[in-house]
């Protein structure tokens, strides 16, 4: 990285983790002499608040003194992530003290802080100097075994078993949806992924570019792991295409779906539970429903991790201990409107998510919103493999991102033919006898190889592939050390982006070929 690069990425990020501290999580005056922690956090403006205001209470009746957060939102947690990792490599190559900045990260999926306990190696003045950007917390066994019992649920944990995240709240994935636009296109509500196969929805799905937010890629990954890699495929190609734009916010879908400019949408859990709640009629129905697939979701916890060089670190370490109590868990799932008298519960803003504390649903399942309990429901995926979220955002771009319009106009031919079943079910080329139909359909669904070191051509096909298709191409290894994958100057991920796009618009060009050609021939 040349000097130039540096000094840009230093004053960048001044800008996004300064600018963000002016604004406080504060609701009420606070003493000037307030002790502060601060945040770096994806969540939305209803959570900072609950949590602000309730460690500042929690704070002051535990420690005898004020104290407050002050939050710092610089974007989704995929963006947080690499602007983490810009911080602390950049600190590392000049020779500055890593971190100082903030004290910890709340909120996101168990893969981003996974990735944030990864060493950052530099080499300066010729030794390797190292770092992780989160750092670990050990609380007592005690405490952990009250707080989690069984570090699992389904086939995750629940906390990093090394210390540098432990999860606050269980996350689902599914489908949010529009019950008078369904109703219009004479539609049943969603029970499956396949429900956005449906080409009665073309242009009225709302989808999010997954390389912009973690939380939807968790959602695709899910569905992968449930549906299997071809099957998962199939399902994301289709809903892409009947998708009416790709977002960077995971944020949009639901509010568009609320307002009527989409039918469906991809979402978390509590975005889609919340939306319906705000727009509740006064018997108790919604225009808007969410749905976690039956059987066919993930459950993933939403952590918090301490960060190296964190300035305020004895205060940081209460609102981790804080979070984990029950007068916090209780925030996530009980009404605002709780009359009860021990005090449990959101100050204003119902926040429609599922504790991670085993023992509240044995205690207080009566007073949640949501009676759903994840720890009877979660269940290992029968799909599982690590390795396939590592391509989701490459393959995923260059499947829709990059070619959208040639990607509905190749969509639009096959539903068009006329030969295609009328049906709501997911249609491939194994379904169909029509030999035009069926060879769209074929070129529809093909997925890219990629090549190995010997020149050898791998699919993703199958979970031993994938392994070696990500240790080749997305982690440092000696498959390109000629420079013969890509170019030097480049990486494997974006090569690979760019090499499925060029797959991806020639299968696209040929549907459309066997559509005109097939057309000529009637």
């Amino acid at each position: 990285m040349n000097k130039t690069a540096v000094i840009i990425i230093g004053v960048c990020l001044t800008i996004l983790f300064g600018v963000p501290m002016i604004f406080r999580g504060d609701y009420v005056e606070r003493s000037e002499n307030a002790r502060q922690v601060i945040i770096i956090s994806p969540h939305n403006e209803q959570i900072r608040h609950e949590f602000g205001e309730g460690f500042t209470k929690w704070h002051s009746r535990n420690f005898g003194e004020d104290a407050e957060v002050v939050w710092s939102v610089p974007g989704g947690t995929s963006e947080i992530r690499r602007m983490l990792q810009s911080q602390y490599t950049h600190a590392l190559e000049i020779g500055n003290e890593p971190g100082g900045e903030a004290d910890l990260v709340f909120g996101g999926g168990s893969y981003e802080h996974t990735v944030l306990k990864k060493t950052i190696t530099e080499v300066r003045n010729g030794k390797e100097v190292s770092i992780t950007i989160s750092a670990p917390v050990f609380f007592s066994d005690e405490m952990i075994a009250d707080v989690y019992g069984e570090n699992s649920i389904g086939d995750v944990t629940l906390y990093d078993p090394e210390g540098h995240w432990y999860g606050l709240a269980l996350s689902g994935f599914g489908i949010v949806y529009n019950n008078e636009i369904l109703e219009e296109l004479q539609l049943d509500s969603p029970q499956k992924w396949e429900a956005l196969c449906n080409p009665m929805l073309l242009g009225k799905l709302a989808l999010v570019n997954p390389a912009q937010s973690g939380s939807v890629t968790t959602a695709f990954e899910a569905i992968l792991k449930n549906l299997g890699w071809k099957r998962g495929w199939e399902v994301m190609r289709r809903a892409a295409a009947n998708s009416r734009y790709f977002s960077a916010s995971s944020l949009k879908p639901p509010a568009d779906v609320s307002q009527g400019d989409a039918a469906m949408g991809i979402c978390i859990d509590f975005y889609g539970r919340y939306q319906s709640q705000a727009v509740r009629n006064a018997d108790g129905t919604s225009r808007i429903g969410y749905i976690d697939p039956p059987n066919a979701t993930m459950i993933d916890p939403d952590p918090i991790s301490l960060l190296t060089g964190a300035p305020n670190k004895e205060i940081a370490l209460r609102f981790m201990q804080y979070c984990m109590t029950e007068e916090a868990q209780a925030l996530w799932q009980f009404s605002a409107q709780d009359s009860n008298e021990d005090g449990l519960g959101p100050d204003t803003w119902e926040l429609r998510r599922m504790p991670i504390r085993r023992d509240m649903y044995v205690l207080h399942m009566d007073r949640m919103i949501d009676q759903v309990n994840p720890f009877e429901s979660a269940r290992p995926a029968p799909y599982p493999d690590k390795n396939m979220r590592s391509f989701i955002a490459p393959i995923f771009s260059g499947m829709a991102m990059n070619h959208h319009e040639d990607l509905v106009a190749a969509w639009t031919a096959i539903i068009s033919h006329p030969a295609y079943p009328e049906t709501v079910d997911i249609v491939t080329a194994e379904d169909v006898d029509n030999v035009q139909l069926k060879a769209m359909l074929t070129a529809f669904d093909a997925m890219p190889t990629f090549a190995t070191k010997s020149g050898d051509e791998l699919s993703m096909e199958s979970k031993d592939n994938r392994k070696a298709l990500k240790y080749g191409w997305m982690r440092k290894s000696d498959w390109n050390e000629n420079g013969n994958l890509w170019h030097v100057e480049s990486n494997g991920t974006e090569t690979m982006r760019r090499l499925a796009a060029e797959f991806f618009i020639h299968q696209y060009e040929l549907v459309v070929e066997e559509s005109v050609s097939s057309e000529h021939s009637q």
